[in-house]
């Protein structure tokens, strides 16, 4: 019914695999790459003053947040390269293969940043029932013994 293959019929990843000493860069013009990168350090900076700025223990998770999207969207702009191709195995296709690397560590950095984001909610849950208010200033002002 099922018949057993030995090992040196499957074939290999490394044998379609080119390696390149440097990639060659995204294929933005400069202007729209510097453009995109000003952007990307615009968002990081809003979501650093709105921590620093902002009293509302809400929108300081908030800013967080932006400050953390601000962050992947820069190392994805400067990870990112033009001319790979997907990391998939197939009979056909040979050539510059992209690394999942650091896709996967973007994905588990979403998916951190989301589990703190959660985190710091339920705790702002927990002290909005013992403060009628989120304002910081009000609630060291009331735990000041």
């Amino acid at each position: 019914m099922f018949e057993l293959c030995s090992l040196a019929s499957i074939p290999l990843f490394t044998d379609r695999l080119l390696f390149m000493t440097t990639p060659p860069p995204l294929t933005l013009p400069m202007t729209a790459q510097a453009i995109l990168a000003a952007w990307v350090f615009a968002t990081v900076l809003i979501g650093f003053v709105g921590i620093i700025w902002k009293r509302n223990l809400i929108m300081k998770i908030l800013s967080m947040d932006v400050m953390s999207t601000g962050v992947i969207a820069f190392y994805v702009l400067v990870a990112a390269r033009g001319g790979f191709l997907a990391p998939i195995v197939t009979g056909t296709q040979a050539g510059a293969y992209a690394d999942p690397v650091p896709q996967a560590v973007i994905l588990t950095a979403i998916v951190i940043g989301f589990s703190i984001q959660a985190l710091m909610l339920v705790g702002v849950m927990k002290l909005s029932r013992d403060n009628p208010t989120l304002e910081t200033s009000e609630i060291e002002q009331s735990n000041t013994p």
